[in-house]
């Protein structure tokens, strides 16, 4: 089973998807309709490359924060929450999930990202 079909599975998961680094393409499974899964994976892509030039700025001030290499973030809000590591993302009811749980299983099963991201 795929990670993307194991995180779908998990109650109060709403969808969970992977985009290529490049943003040309994605996949993903559940309560979303292609165009809002494609803005999903637009959006997730665009806030990692955001988020990795944010780390490699404060490792180029020389200080070791203890973020680096990053290897995903998360945005909870009032209902719902997003998590994501290396390309793979995950829409989360946060009434109806363990956000610990997804965040485990991802970290788990989506191996580690090597080099640039483009």
């Amino acid at each position: 089973m795929s990670i993307i079909s194991e995180l779908a599975a998990v109650p109060g998961v709403i969808a969970a998807g992977e985009y290529s680094y490049r943003g040309d393409r994605f996949t993903f499974e559940g309560q979303l309709d292609e165009d809002k899964a494609r803005m999903a994976s637009i959006m997730c892509r665009a806030t990692t490359m955001a988020v990795h030039m944010q780390v490699d700025m404060m490792k180029g001030l020389g200080r070791d924060c203890g973020c680096a290499p990053a290897r995903g973030w998360v945005v909870r809000g009032a209902r719902f929450s997003v998590c994501v590591i290396a390309n793979v993302f995950c829409f989360v009811d946060n009434e109806a999930a363990s956000l610990n749980e997804v965040l485990e299983l991802m970290r788990d099963r989506v191996p580690h990202q090597e080099g640039e991201l483009v």
